[in-house]
């Protein structure tokens, strides 16, 4: 048995789950609604007083035991985001490196001749912190998961942080391994 998979999805308070005939199973709550649209072959189903939800391979080929592990962990993120939500903050190291948001619009400035200015997805909320001596900071919120990591990464591949000063956008927490620069030349 996958120990992912076999899991049980605790339903919270405030969350509707819609499993349709042809395997499209939509999850309402508080914060959005999501939709996935599961492989025939995996049975979902709900246990006895439908506080959790099950997810069921037939077999034990090597393809039902990776979608069974999958779609419970697609599942699990997609009934946490409706009820809670997730976030995802970056920091901007660099001097004159900066980030304003304005509604839906992201405008950074990243030490290229001219500022970029990103429209963000109207599922993400954005909001930017600059505080004296510490470095610049975006703070995204979201309830679909997926969609939140691709935004998060599209602006991080506008400057990665670089291996000898480590200037760029990382997120918080994020080791950046640094080479050593240019060793000084003896005569």
């Amino acid at each position: 048995m996958s120990r992912i998979g076999k899991l049980p999805i605790a339903i919270p308070k405030g969350v509707e789950i819609n499993v349709s005939d042809k395997n499209i199973i939509t999850i309402k709550g508080p914060l959005g609604v999501l939709t996935q649209n599961v492989d025939p072959s995996i049975k979902i189903s709900f246990d006895s007083d439908n506080t959790n939800l099950l997810v069921e391979r037939p077999t034990d080929q090597i393809r039902h035991r990776s979608l069974h592990g999958l779609y419970r962990s697609l599942l699990f993120n997609m009934v946490k985001g409706v009820s809670t939500g997730f976030k995802s903050v970056q920091e901007i190291v660099g001097v004159g490196y900066k980030a304003t948001a304005n509604g839906q619009l992201l405008e950074l400035s990243l030490g290229y001749s001219h500022n970029i200015i990103m429209e963000l997805p109207i599922e993400v909320k954005v909001e930017t912190t600059a505080e004296r001596g510490k470095n610049p900071t975006i703070i995204l919120q979201s309830f679909d998961k997926q969609l939140l990591g691709q935004v998060a990464s599209k602006i991080r591949s506008l400057r990665k942080p670089e291996p000898y000063k480590g200037k760029g956008i990382r997120f918080l927490n994020e080791i950046v391994r640094k080479k050593a620069g240019k060793a000084a030349s003896s005569k």
